[in-house]
């Protein structure tokens, strides 16, 4: 294990190493010492670099023979330096990517070994309803699940301990103390619902998982889609779907109340965002075709780019401008239009989130046809 920064400790890792050949050298985090030299920041003689430097010599100092195996992680491969990664270093890597269905459930069931469990859970839905996490994120919901359990001073850990460990992970944790007006309720209320009936509408939309009006982490609501499978790639098609739905609670405060709000601003701002890399990215623009424009703007400590170069014109800049706003208001004016022909479902739905708080997949899809729910509603009384 590499503890410590130092040449002189360098020195005596790899010194110790060689006493005890064969062995294998485990460097956790190495860009920690193995950013790219040159930044500019504390000169070239700063302690890093010497550490760094000192590093690089010590490889430099292995024979055939030595019986000394190098192995380093880092989650940042792009900032180390390149002496890092020339033949006789790190010249091999292993890229570790996030687990998909089995993996997960491999994970789940190592985390939750030592737990009691109950007959009904099952980790294959929760590995299914986890798409896109990572193992820290796994042990976080057995753990969030465990703590679920002992706070009901269960002897057994439940699978509905294992879902609202997942809603906590995946939309952040509840905030029930806040206080927030009715007015301000029933404005949260038509904003996810308009979210919720839009991807409920859209054949291609991922469906929806969740919609509550509890305000979780920095949200007064949260409407959740979960991806079927894992995706590595995306059509223009199901990136503009995204769009749409995402958009889908502005329009609803449109459609009802006839003004706009600031509950609207992060779906703003990841549409806007989203639309483009569609267009300076992914090459997704007729009029602007198979280009990219504008490099990504480098990190300070690499000694690089600090700002972003604009390698395009102002012309080029004004037609990206209006790619991007045409996509937006394009997928703006589709929910608009999808819940002004669907209104009468919005008020349903809307409805149904000020009396039960939250509602699953299921119950939206008894919702919009007309079915009334078995639960009692939230603000009910015994």
């Amino acid at each position: 294990m590499f503890v410590g920064v130092g040449a002189s400790r360098v020195r005596d890792l790899f010194d110790q190493g060689k006493k005890n050949a064969p062995c294998i050298i485990f460097i956790d985090e190495i860009d920690a010492v193995g950013r790219l030299r040159g930044a500019g920041l504390g000169g070239g003689h700063d302690e890093r670099e010497q550490t760094l430097n000192q590093l690089l010599v010590e490889m430099d100092g292995f024979e055939s023979n030595d019986g000394v195996i190098m192995v380093a992680a880092t989650n940042r491969p792009d900032v180390l330096d390149p002496a890092l990664l020339r033949p006789g270093r790190f010249d091999r890597q292993i890229v570790v990517n996030l687990p998909d269905i089995n993996g997960r459930e491999g994970i789940l069931k190592v985390h939750a070994k030592k737990l009691n469990l109950d007959d009904s859970v099952r980790l294959s839905l929760i590995a299914r309803g986890t798409p896109g996490m990572s193992g820290a994120d796994l042990a976080n919901i057995v753990n969030e699940a465990a703590l679920l359990a002992a706070r009901r001073d269960a002897s057994k850990v439940e699978m509905i301990d294992f879902e609202q460990a997942k809603d906590k992970v995946m939309m952040g944790a509840e905030r029930r103390s806040l206080v927030i007006s009715d007015e301000e309720k029933r404005s949260t209320a038509y904003h996810e619902a308009g979210h919720a009936l839009v991807g409920k509408l859209l054949p291609k939309a991922d469906p929806v998982y969740k919609v509550t009006i509890i305000p979780r982490g920095l949200a007064l609501g949260v409407t959740s889609f979960l991806p079927e499978e894992e995706k590595h790639t995306h059509s223009k098609e199901y990136l503009e779907t995204k769009l749409v739905y995402a958009l889908g609670g502005r329009a609803a405060e449109k459609l009802v109340f006839d003004q706009f709000t600031t509950g609207a601003g992060n779906d703003i701002l990841q549409a806007t965002e989203l639309a483009r890399k569609m267009v300076c990215a992914w090459g997704m623009s007729d009029k602007l075709g198979p280009l990219t424009f504008g490099q990504k703007q480098e990190e300070i400590f690499l000694g690089r780019e600090i700002t972003q170069r604009r390698d395009y014109s102002e012309e080029t800049a004004r037609i990206i401008d209006q790619e991007v706003r045409a996509i937006v208001e394009r997928a703006s004016e589709t929910a608009e239009e999808l819940l002004r022909s669907n209104l009468d479902k919005l008020h349903l739905l809307a409805t149904a989130l000020l009396e039960h708080e939250i509602l699953d997949s299921q119950e939206i899809d008894k919702i919009l046809k007309g079915e009334k729910l078995s639960r009692k509603p939230a603000n009910a009384t015994e």
